[in-house]
């Protein structure tokens, strides 16, 4: 049994080494640069109106499920999460300081995907039979490709189906014990009974009750882990320069050995920082536009800009001060990885309370992806087996909560990350040939307006 269990972990390292490698990252990255270009640069020059947009769309803007607010932050309540600390702590780890550069590349050209993934899922939307507003890449896939593409969105929304219940669902809930553990003392099974019990009650209202509460938690959430990392940004503030400095220099040159850290190439910097990025923002996995789709909004144009802002948030600033606050302590050179890295990071400045922080961050962070991804989940399953799936997934994904608290889940994790990557794949491909859709109506908006 032993035997059999390596055999299947090294076949899926090997796919995920494949699905993961250069020519995926280069897809992805690659994907986003030629949507930028074919907008025109549109989402780095229109980011202000993005942020306005989003101010307004605390409001209806027309037919939809939740508010267009609502909807950003039910992404960012799936995309916010253990990326922005353990993420970004392992590709400095794996990449160096340069990694971080890389991060920044991904959420630039991130924005333009993010933004055509939504203007897609608003422009190509069906209505259900409950009257949910279903989009996202399985529906324009369908509606805007045609038939001989439906194997496409098929496996899309299966392999959203089985990713769901990894790494949205039980690496989540596994992060979340483990912290309330090593910070709290608290059992992996009380933490694994608690978070059911307040999943199952914000599932049982659907999408708009997660939104609302998505809603309620992502700012404070955010603002809780921000002003902490900037605390500790401000009592290094003379290193803050020479970190910048750091980060671009190492971005275009092999990082040296130095205490704990072994050394990185340039290639292990680009690798780990766009990997590592994608993780954290899922530009270009066509998770995001599943949850735009139910926006109270009649314009994809209006709605996309709202999700583009979702990635600057999650990457340019959430992971970038964790990726500053990593480096201006010196702790990139100890040796950590992964949330400990973020962990000792925080402690070295902020003794007794910097933990603490790292330690909330990553409950709060872990819980509401548990939520934001139970929407991406539960839509890819009604799109494979209807509305008569819609309970039975619920109930599902609340029993597996605390499964993946007390589980040892190295072996799930490589999993879920492998298909993420097969996510991706469908989604990118119709992004490509959907872009002329996506060109057509951001010239039509901005000459309108």
């Amino acid at each position: 049994m032993m035997i059999g269990m390596e055999q299947l972990t090294n076949w899926i390292n090997t796919v995920n080494g494949v699905v993961w490698g250069p020519p995926m990252l280069v897809l992805i990255l690659g994907t986003g640069f030629f949507l930028m270009l074919g907008l025109r640069l549109m989402p780095l020059m229109k980011l202000g109106l993005g942020f306005r947009m989003v101010w307004q769309g605390r409001r209806q803007q027309g037919a939809g499920d939740i508010t267009p607010y609502h909807a950003l932050m039910t992404v960012l309540s799936a995309t916010v999460g253990t990326g922005n600390i353990a993420g970004v702590a392992t590709a400095v780890f794996l990449g160096g300081p340069g990694a971080i550069f890389w991060m920044w590349c991904t959420a630039l050209v991130g924005m333009a995907t993010k933004y055509a993934e939504a203007v897609l899922a608003m422009h190509y939307r069906e209505v259900d039979g409950r009257g949910n507003h279903l989009g996202g890449p399985m529906y324009y896939i369908k509606l805007g490709l045609g038939k001989k593409w439906l194997w496409m969105a098929t496996a899309f929304a299966l392999f959203g189906v089985l990713a769901g219940f990894g790494i949205g669902n039980t690496v989540q809930a596994n992060s979340v014990a483990q912290a309330a553990l090593t910070s709290f003392g608290i059992p992996l099974w009380i933490s694994g009974l608690v978070m059911s019990i307040f999943a199952g009650l914000v599932l049982l209202g659907g999408i708009q009750r997660i939104g609302v509460v998505s809603a309620a938690l992502v700012p404070f959430m955010a603002i809780l882990y921000v002003s902490g990392g900037l605390v500790v940004l401000t009592m290094h503030i003379d290193q803050i320069i020479p970190a910048l400095q750091l980060i671009i220099h190492q971005a275009f040159s092999p990082t040296a050995a130095v205490g704990g850290f072994t050394g990185a190439s340039i290639a292990a910097a680009i690798q780990f920082g766009v990997a590592r990025g994608i993780f954290s923002n899922e530009a270009g996995l066509g998770s995001a536009p599943i949850a735009h789709a139910a926006a109270q909004s009649n314009d994809p144009v209006a709605q996309g800009t709202v999700a583009m802002i979702g990635t600057f948030i999650d990457t340019l600033v959430i992971c970038t001060i964790t990726g500053l606050v990593i480096i201006v302590s010196g702790e990139w050179t100890s040796g950590l990885t992964g949330a400990a890295l973020s962990t000792s990071a925080f402690e070295h400045s902020l003794p007794g309370v910097g933990g603490y922080i790292v330690a909330i961050g990553l409950v709060l962070f872990a819980y509401t992806t548990i939520l934001g991804w139970s929407v991406y989940g539960e839509r890819c399953a009604e799109y494979l087996f209807g509305e008569r799936v819609i309970v039975p997934f619920r109930v599902l994904w609340v029993l597996m909560i605390p499964v993946g608290a007390l589980a040892q889940l190295d072996l799930i994790w490589l999993i879920a990350d492998t298909l993420n990557a097969l996510m991706a794949l469908p989604n990118l491909v119709a992004l490509l040939l959907l872009s002329p859709v996506v060109f057509r109506l951001t010239r039509e908006y901005f000459t309108i307006k």
